[in-house]
């Protein structure tokens, strides 16, 4: 019997619209550790009024799109809004959340601590937000430290 079910191999790449393109990259390459593409690309069906840079995280080949757009009111980021409510990166244990946690701290970026939760399910997050107040965090499950 074949399996026809659909299949997501992975995550390609995070795209969002910022207020400053430039200050964002900086902010992404600094905590992520990304190479930037060395080019701007078009916003796809908005190629008259914006644009984007492209960054990639060089282990894992995830890319981030930061686009910016004459349409943007500089307004921030609210997840209480329909849209996005943040994005959750997976990460091995949590020991590497551990040196995530320090590595935010070491950059100035606030953070709410790795959080351990034990029920329905057991998992460990650590939240924090890029300078557009979009909410990342890191998570991973299992056993907390």
């Amino acid at each position: 019997m074949t399996d026809s079910r659909r299949a997501i191999t992975g995550i390609h790449h995070f795209a969002s619209t910022v207020r400053d393109v430039e200050a964002s990259a900086q902010w992404y390459q600094e905590v992520f550790g990304l190479e930037r593409v060395p080019v701007t690309f078009p916003h796809h069906e908005r190629e008259e009024t914006g644009y984007a840079v492209l960054l990639i995280d060089p282990k894992s080949g995830l890319a981030f799109g930061l686009h910016q757009n004459t349409g943007n009111q500089g307004e921030k980021f609210d997840e209480c809004r329909t849209g996005l409510d943040h994005i959750g990166f997976n990460v091995a244990d949590r020991a590497e959340m551990d040196r995530w946690a320090e590595h935010l701290t070491s950059l100035g970026v606030e953070h709410t601590g790795i959080r351990d939760i034990t029920g329905p399910i057991t998992f460990s997050t650590l939240v924090f937000r890029d300078p557009d107040n979009i909410q990342l965090e890191f998570f991973t499950m299992g056993q907390p430290g």
